[in-house]
């Protein structure tokens, strides 16, 4: 069995994917069609990886910052991203404590970029919604 994965966005555009054929290996019966991914699939690795930790977690974000080995803010940043991802809008009011970790958050952003970690297109997309909170 392949361990592959679908994609849940295009790797061009960056528009949902769609499924347009099924295949069981077993009987081979086939079914050809348009079908959506499930809403998890849109997820890319670190996010889905994220996922994984913050259910093992029990939604226990210093536990999340201990297995992932990040911040806070960077917890929260995350989390917040695959809100979004999902297709919600994260809710919630600005507080000190967002005024004081956003600066934090932005050098997170940079130092994971610099250390390869995320592409140059997923730290724009960090920044701008780092932006649009803080302008919020």
């Amino acid at each position: 069995m392949s361990n592959r994965r679908v994609l849940g966005a295009c790797p061009v555009c960056g528009s949902p994917m769609q499924v347009t054929g099924l295949h069981c290996p077993d009987c081979h019966t086939s079914l050809t069609g348009t079908f959506d991914l499930c809403k998890f699939c849109r997820l890319n690795d670190e996010q889905q990886r994220f996922v994984e930790v913050f259910i093992a977690a029990r939604g226990n974000i210093k536990e999340v910052e201990r297995v992932l080995g990040i911040s806070y803010p960077t917890v929260r940043s995350r989390l917040d991203g695959i809100v979004e991802t999902l297709g919600y809008v994260v809710q919630g009011s600005r507080d000190k404590e967002d005024e004081v970790f956003e600066p934090v958050v932005r050098r997170e952003v940079l130092a994971a970029l610099d250390r390869g970690e995320i592409s140059a297109e997923e730290a724009i997309r960090r920044l701008r919604s780092q932006n649009r909170a803080s302008d919020s």
